[in-house]
C-alpha cells in the first residue's frame, strides 16, 4: 500500500563537478561538507567519461528478480535523478540515482537503468535539495531479494 508524507525541505544546493571526478564521491564530499544527511535531486545534466549501470546482455532466470550485472558505458551525454538517505550505521549517505544515457559516438543511442558509478567528463550541473524531515532510510528488504527501498520514517 503506497503512502505519503509530508516533507520538510531545507536548503537548495547547486553542485558542480571537476572534470575526471567520481560522480558519487563528489555527491558525498559536498553533503559532508554542508552536513547534508538527506534529500533529493530533482534533476541533473552530465557529460561522463565512464559509466556503469545495472544491466545485463546474459540470460535472465528470474525475470522479478533485479540485476546486479553492470553494463559499462564510455563517452556519454547524461539526465538523471535521485535521492539521498542518511546510513546511521556508517553515518554516511546512501545516494540512488537512475540515470538516462546517449551515447555521444554511437548516433546517441540510449541506455536507463539505475546508475552503480560514473566518472565525470567536461560537466555536471545538479541541483540538490535537503530534505529536514522525516527522516529518510533505505533499509535492505530481504524478501524483495534484498533490494534497499527508500522509507520516511516519522
Amino acid at each position: 500500500m503506497a503512502s505519503g508524507h509530508e516533507l520538510t525541505l531545507g536548503r537548495s544546493i547547486g553542485i558542480s563537478f571537476e572534470h575526471g571526478e567520481d560522480l558519487f564521491g563528489g555527491i558525498a564530499e559536498v553533503c559532508r561538507e554542508l552536513e547534508v544527511r538527506q534529500g533529493f535531486i530533482p534533476m541533473f545534466i552530465a557529460g561522463l567519461s565512464e559509466v556503469s549501470l545495472a544491466g545485463t546482455c546474459s540470460r535472465v532466470e528470474d525475470l522479478a528478480a533485479p540485476v546486479w550485472e553492470s553494463v559499462d558505458l564510455s563517452y556519454v551525454e547524461a539526465h538523471g535523478s535521485g535521492t539521498i538517505a542518511f546510513e546511521p550505521e556508517g553515518g554516511g549517505i546512501s545516494t540512488h540515482i537512475h540515470l538516462s544515457v546517449g551515447r555521444r559516438h554511437q548516433a546517441a543511442v540510449g541506455h536507463t537503468s539505475h546508475l552503480l558509478q560514473a566518472k565525470v567528463q567536461f560537466l555536471v550541473e545538479m541541483l540538490l535539495v535537503e530534505v529536514v524531515s522525516p527522516a529518510m532510510r533505505r533499509p535492505l528488504v530481504p524478501e524483495l531479494y534484498g533490494v534497499p527501498r527508500l522509507q520516511y520514517t516519522v
